[in-house]
């Protein structure tokens, strides 16, 4: 698929189904990941895999913060079946490294470019995939069952797997609302 297609007709698909990327395939998206904007060559992401029975591990963490926040039960069971969505889920963090010139904001969005960067490999491979955040994103119990420190951000969920069904390309839309020469 060619980059500028890629990217024009990019889309998220939250119905997956097995086969996951895999092997050399799944290190194709990682590699993609690393080559994100990385100011001062911090490396600042670190992507922990949720696949097969793990997804239950990572649905458990989900539900057992839905409880603790005081969520209804329905809830809670939709917070431990999430993860059962697709084949694999990759959580992206922000390991956030103390930096003179590079500050914590700047390395969130170079791990937010790097999840968009292995989900836009994942699309060129044949996979495709969906970036979910929420409020699990920010939950420090979340992180804590991550091994996660406190200077780290969970800054999305990416769900990969084989689309079930074709999603509908999305319209183009007109750049004019969103662009701005500044003087004019």
């Amino acid at each position: 698929m060619d980059a500028l297609e890629l990217l024009l007709n990019r889309h998220s698909n939250p119905r997956l189904v097995e086969p996951a990327p895999a092997g050399e395939q799944l290190d194709t998206i990682f590699k993609a990941g690393l080559r994100a904007p990385d100011h001062a060559a911090l490396t600042p992401w670190e992507f922990i895999v949720f696949e097969g029975e793990q997804r239950h591990a990572l649905g458990n963490i989900l539900a057992e913060a839905a409880l603790a926040k005081g969520e209804a039960p329905d809830s809670i069971e939709k917070a431990r079946n999430a993860p059962l969505r697709a084949p694999m889920i990759i959580t992206v963090v922000a390991k956030v490294k103390p930096h003179d010139k590079v500050p914590r904001l700047e390395q969130e969005i170079s791990a937010g470019c790097a999840l968009m960067a292995m989900q836009m490999a994942a699309l060129a491979l044949g996979f495709n995939g969906i970036w979910r955040t929420g409020w699990f994103a920010f939950d420090r119990s979340v992180h804590q069952a991550m091994d996660l420190t406190d200077e780290d951000q969970i800054v999305g969920f990416l769900y990969l797997g084989t689309p079930q069904v074709e999603v509908r390309k999305l319209p183009e839309r007109d750049t004019a609302p969103f662009v701005r020469y500044f003087g004019q």
